[in-house]
């Protein structure tokens, strides 16, 4: 991993830890289409096109970049279990930059890897920048600066080539 090229901001005894510096904009959320639902959406059937994945003797269900679990009467939208394999990536994909060397995948919330037999869902890595943030965030103001949390990831608002993107945060505990 690069070296953070400034201290982080600290608040609360966490270390928050990114690359670019900040710059607020709102959160505005990305829809992906008509067959992208945000976690929690409830449906009573899924498609015929949806597949069984299996992880950590978990079942679920995926469909074109969603993960659902069966609950009582139909299916609830899951983030993506880190470490399902999937063999096609979901149209709208987009491509991110990890590092010099490293490219992940980006759809919905949901951060994959190239691997052996497919793109494994993998936890998203600090420093990687995105356009799009998925509908179910929330902004959370830390300290001065308003960060907005997708499920248990933070994300700093930054601007980019003159493009309002955010980026991944680190977040360590402090000193007790």
């Amino acid at each position: 991993m690069r070296p953070y090229p400034r201290a982080p901001h600290v608040w609360g005894g966490r270390r928050y830890y990114c690359y670019h510096p900040y710059h607020y904009h709102a959160y505005r959320p990305f829809i992906w289409g008509p067959v992208w639902h945000p976690w929690g959406y409830f449906l009573t059937k899924l498609t015929v096109t949806a597949i069984v994945i299996s992880v950590h003797n978990q079942q679920y269900h995926y469909d074109q970049g969603v993960y659902y679990t069966q609950s009582s009467g139909g299916y609830t939208v899951v983030e993506a279990p880190v470490g399902a394999t999937i063999t096609t990536l979901p149209e709208k994909t987009e491509t991110v930059v990890v590092n010099e060397t490293t490219n992940n995948y980006y759809y919905g919330g949901t951060y994959y890897e190239k691997g052996g037999k497919g793109y494994i869902v993998v936890e998203p890595t600090a420093g990687t920048v995105i356009e799009h943030l998925p509908e179910g965030g929330k902004e959370e103001k830390i300290g001065d600066i308003t960060y907005v949390k997708v499920g248990s990831t933070y994300y700093q608002p930054i601007q980019k080539n003159g493009k309002d993107m955010y980026e991944v945060v680190l977040i360590e505990e402090g000193e007790k």
